[in-house]
């Protein structure tokens, strides 16, 4: 059970959120109720699969008007995983969403993108097709781009891969498109950073994961802990043990994917099974790590009863990309919470969302 102390720590936070957003919100992720979140989402999209369905939860909540996708950023290098990303951004209407890829990445993880853009129609004709005229951006110059151009204090950053990019964008100088150089630019445009990263397990029940090296972690260790110590707005982390606990359901797979935005989500996952579970196929219960960042923001309202949050702190990690958080009164880091009841909560949710029964 969490002390008192830290209970009363993360009800001070709501309401201090709450009274910077929407009301009731568990963090100021928007203006109010109604207002769209500006979202960039950072990802390493095509190696493990949870990454296209986070993806499809934005064009969702974009659907209804509670989120606007700025860009989208890469921090793999393969092709074809841009080119998976421009098809789907087009698949839900929004082909002009840019898409940046560095030419040189901390890791090649591109699984089934490849498989899934190369289904064809009786007719010959792509199922899934690339938009004409998509080029791939440089991902620094983009995301000063997207910075420059939008309000203060506006743009929700959802990182659901390496750190790579938003560490190299604090670094950057300040150039033609912004005299800021990227730390100030992040300082005064965007409002909070949502990362699936990290294995924080502060809850009793899940004490197992704590000296867990997650993966994203793992892949770029130096720029995990640049990004930890120096990101100069809140961070709200979802460690490995949230979405290791909360699983995709194979009988939503299998029967409800129906619509020809769904069956694309279904068809990249049974490609990516056929390599990481080839013998469950649509029954692998994979977890759902990247989709709770994503839900956390999007759903940020305390009375719907799927997360909490720990108590502040410092968050760093260690060589092996060991997770390390210190509770400080001031600090502006913090890791999600979530109980058996909200897990069943939040599964449900994707099923839900992922699936547009």
């Amino acid at each position: 059970m969490k002390s008192f102390t830290a209970i009363v720590l993360i009800s001070v936070f709501a309401l201090c959120q709450a009274s910077s957003g929407a009301e009731g919100d568990l963090l100021d992720a928007r203006d109010s109720q109604d207002a769209p979140i500006p979202i960039i989402l950072d990802t390493d999209i095509g190696g493990d699969i949870d990454d296209a369905f986070a993806l499809a939860l934005i064009h969702r909540f974009a659907d209804v008007g509670a989120c606007e996708l700025l860009a989208v950023t890469l921090t793999n290098k393969r092709p074809d995983a841009a080119r998976y990303v421009a098809a789907e951004n087009a698949l839900y209407g929004r082909p002009e969403i840019p898409v940046g890829q560095p030419q040189e990445a901390a890791r090649d993880t591109d699984n089934y993108p490849s498989a899934v853009l190369a289904l064809k129609n009786a007719d010959g004709t792509a199922c899934y097709p690339v938009p004409e005229k998509f080029e791939v951006q440089e991902p620094i110059a983009l995301l000063r781009r997207t910075l420059a151009s939008a309000q203060d204090r506006s743009v929700v950053f959802i990182q659901i891969g390496f750190s790579t990019n938003l560490a190299a964008l604090l670094d950057s100088p300040g150039d033609a498109v912004s005299p800021l150089t990227g730390a100030e630019l992040v300082a005064k445009k965007a409002r909070i950073l949502s990362v699936m990263g990290g294995a924080f397990a502060i809850d009793p029940d899940a004490e197992k994961y704590r000296k867990h090296c997650e993966w994203n972690i793992l892949n770029d260790v130096p720029s995990a802990k640049k990004l930890a110590a120096e990101w100069p707005t809140p961070i709200v982390f979802s460690g490995y043990e949230i979405g290791d606990r909360i699983r995709m359901s194979p009988v939503n797979l299998k029967r409800d994917y129906r619509s020809p935005r769904a069956k694309f989500l279904r068809e990249s996952y049974e490609r990516w099974a056929s390599k990481a579970a080839p013998k469950e196929g649509l029954n692998h219960r994979r977890p759902t790590w990247d989709l709770t960042s994503v839900l956390f923001v999007l759903r940020p309202e305390e009375g719907r009863g799927y997360f909490t949050l720990s108590e502040p702190g410092d968050v760093d990690f260690d060589a092996n990309g060991a997770t390390l958080f210190t509770p400080r009164e001031d600090g502006t880091r913090r890791a999600f919470l979530v109980d058996g009841d909200a897990r069943i909560r939040v599964g449900e949710a994707f099923v839900n969302l992922c699936s547009e029964p």
